[in-house]
């Protein structure tokens, strides 16, 4: 007999990845220059020349055996203090190699860190809009997911539905910033309510809430601005991060967890991290690759094309009459879909009579934001420029605008 668990979820398939093979099907009919596949996450834009050749150097100088051989359980320890020294020098924190754990990407970041601060049956407390794969990544741990709804002014973090949420049985609070999908970043003005706020009802509960802050698409932000590093406003905080997204190279499988030096056990989650890892089987990233990024860790590929594709796409659907915030980063943005003919906004609909004009946009319902739809704009900027106009004749034919 199989798990049942896993049999049912055979039919819940993520609609990124139906849409993704949707759109690879039908660029196999059409070819792939007339389909518009905004689906899909995956970067754009080569990985930095740097990384090839640390790779080439490190594969021809380094000793096979060391260099093919397991790692220490909780990392490399060069690695880690490389990693250490990189964030200390870039957010004014004071790792330490001791709180650094390599992961195989913010997946793994963030099964090691809920796994070490929620008990099953406890809750994490998520913002929509939201990654849907959290619902997986979450209740697959034995914790219990808990949204609440989004702010749709803005996309920030409605508090008065989050303090009404944190209970006895909340565990933690996990953040996303900047935010898949709607491409926004938590201000400092929202770090520092939540800071007072964990901090207030951690003091009621008498335990202390963790913050879990999901961070891949850190370095892709507009404007020139930074991100505020949720870490510095708040001591229990566990930043989940990876470098798929920053230096292009989501197949290598790569991240960490960083512990705030400040944070409740912070000496002893990192070893709690090693022994998750014998439950779950993670054991150990690549050796080669957590070396050679190790040796990259300030560079990043040209994300420029990002912000470019960014403001062609907001400016064509502002032109349209849609509701839309302007990303802050990312490479996605999320517009409002146009109601339909009864008036009412059904972006299934909208998302299926986009596919007549072989443009495959993502309903966001599941992403927590029911009438919107996300559009993942990690193509090349060619491919953006044909399909605006294929934009314009879906909106004018389907919805007379």
């Amino acid at each position: 007999m199989v798990n049942r668990q896993y049999l049912e979820m055979l039919g819940r398939k993520s609609v990124i990845r139906e849409l993704s093979e949707y759109a690879t099907e039908r660029a196999k009919e059409i070819g792939s220059e007339n389909i518009y596949d905004f689906s899909l996450g995956n970067p754009s834009v080569p990985a930095p020349e740097a990384f090839r050749a640390a790779l080439i150097r490190i594969s021809e100088e380094m000793d096979p055996l060391a260099l093919h051989g397991y790692s220490p359980t909780v990392g490399n320890p060069v690695v880690k203090q490389r990693i250490a020294e990189s964030l200390n020098h870039r957010f004014g924190m004071n790792y330490g190699p001791q709180h650094i754990f390599p992961v195989s990407g913010a997946t793994g970041a963030i099964a090691h860190a809920v796994r070490a601060v929620a008990e099953p049956g406890e809750e994490v407390i998520v913002s929509a809009p939201f990654f849907p794969e959290y619902i997986p990544y979450i209740n697959g741990t034995g914790a219990q997911i808990r949204i609440i709804p989004a702010s749709f002014e803005d996309f920030q973090i409605r508090f008065d539905l989050l303090e009404e949420a944190i209970c006895e049985k909340t565990a933690a609070v996990m953040i996303n910033s900047p935010n898949n999908p709607s491409g926004v970043v938590c201000s400092e003005e929202t770090l520092t309510k939540l800071a007072d706020l964990l901090t207030r009802k951690s003091a009621e509960l008498g335990r202390n809430i963790f913050l879990i802050s999901d961070e891949p698409y850190r370095e892709i932000v507009f404007d020139h601005q930074s991100v505020p590093y949720p870490a510095r406003f708040y001591d229990h905080t566990l930043t989940c991060y990876s470098f798929s997204k920053a230096l292009s190279i989501p197949g290598e499988r790569f991240g960490y967890v960083a512990v705030n030096p400040a944070a409740e056990h912070a000496e002893d989650l990192v070893p709690m991290f090693g022994q998750i890892s014998r439950g779950i089987g993670h054991n150990c990233p690549s050796s080669l690759i957590q070396l050679a990024v190790s040796e990259v860790l300030e560079e990043t590929a040209d994300l420029s094309v990002y912000e470019i594709n960014m403001n062609l796409l907001y400016d064509c659907f502002k032109e349209l009459g849609f509701e839309v915030i302007r990303p802050d980063g990312t490479f996605y943005i999320m517009p409002k879909a146009l109601p339909e003919a009864d008036g009412n906004v059904d972006s299934g609909a909208f998302c299926r009579k986009a596919l007549k004009y072989d443009l495959v946009f993502v309903p966001a319902d599941g992403f927590g934001a029911p009438g919107y739809f996300r559009i993942a704009y990690c193509v090349e900027t060619e491919v953006v420029k044909r399909a605006i106009p294929v934009i314009r004749k879906f909106v004018k034919e389907e919805y007379k605008r």
